[in-house]
């Protein structure tokens, strides 16, 4: 008690004084920081920053490659403009076909981007081809000059894996792909940007362990129906893919009588009070927005305003 005592007359008399170092908030000091808000907009919009990718749509064009820009024509093509006009109007997301531009000679430097498939015996290529090492560059070049900005290329692919990996490395995108482990949570726009990890690529020809950075579209993802004859067709039902995964495609283009692309009626399926109230039951039916929305003849309508609406919209 005694000592208790003298310990409270010392303090005293050091207070008194003013040698008595003031009072530390050791709660304060071990409390992590709050995240701290953005400042700059993330894919054109500040509040998607904090979102996880698979919280955000993304407009999307189907058969990017393929338009008259490019020099491919209807039946073949799926658009008028090319990936500049595309970029330039806010699309962020693009689905793209890799082929060799004549069979039975594969090698990285005839890697082409064509509109087709193999079946016919020879490459689609025939019906016009882009070169993919071009195509590329201009989507890295566009990427380092709007680094904030996130990036999706969905691939058909008929190539050697090995050769597809040798084409991003070319182009110099390789070293901007993100990694996503399956079945984990998807990363905040944000923090993709601070990695410097802005491109997520996906394909169709199923699981390669020796290449993680190309995700399984159908292990990592799902999606709706495509090509329906009218609007009416549409819904929001699973064609194939994992539905259990949070990021899917809502695919929206009509086809014509022949069962290709309709280019006339591109206005109608991309009108954007359709896209809006289409993307909103396919919320309510599956819980979440959209993370793509994918059309054709993009320049009708408007995907890109449509997306953004959606975006807009909070969970």
């Amino acid at each position: 008690m005694r000592g208790v005592l003298c310990a409270f007359m010392v303090t005293f008399i050091l207070m008194s004084s003013g040698c008595v170092a003031p009072t530390v908030d050791t709660l304060s000091m071990n409390q992590s920081p709050e995240t701290e808000s953005p400042t700059e907009p993330c894919n054109g919009l500040l509040i998607l920053c904090l979102r996880t990718y698979d919280d955000v749509t993304f407009p999307e064009t189907h058969n990017a490659f393929s338009t008259h820009d490019d020099g491919i024509y209807y039946p073949a093509a799926n658009h008028q403009t090319g990936f500049n006009a595309q970029w330039d109007a806010g699309m962020r997301a693009f689905m793209i076909d890799t082929h060799y531009e004549n069979l039975g000679d594969e090698r990285v430097e005839t890697v082409r981007l064509c509109h087709g498939d193999d079946d016919r015996g020879f490459s689609p290529c025939a019906y016009g081809n882009v070169d993919s090492v071009d195509w590329l560059t201009n989507l890295n070049e566009k990427m380092e000059q709007n680094p904030r900005d996130v990036v999706t290329l969905l691939v058909e692919n008929y190539v050697q894996a090995e050769h597809l990996k040798s084409v991003f490395e070319l182009s110099q995108l390789y070293e901007k792909v993100f990694i996503h482990e399956s079945n984990t949570p998807w990363p905040t726009l944000q923090e993709l940007i601070d990695l410097d990890t802005t491109l997520v690529v996906f394909w169709e020809q199923g699981g390669d362990a020796s290449h993680p950075w190309i995700h399984d579209f159908l292990t990592h993802s799902w999606t709706t129906n495509f090509a329906e004859e009218n609007t009416e067709d549409m819904n929001c039902d699973l064609l194939r893919g994992d539905i259990e995964q949070e990021v899917y495609h809502m695919n929206n283009w009509l086809r014509g009588p022949i069962g290709l692309s309709d280019p006339s009626r591109g206005a109608e399926a991309n009108d954007v009070n359709f896209l809006i109230q289409r993307a909103q039951e396919c919320w309510q039916q599956h819980g979440k927005r959209p993370t793509f929305i994918a059309v054709d003849w993009w320049e009708d309508g408007d995907v890109v305003a449509a997306a953004k609406a959606i975006n807009e919209f909070e969970s």
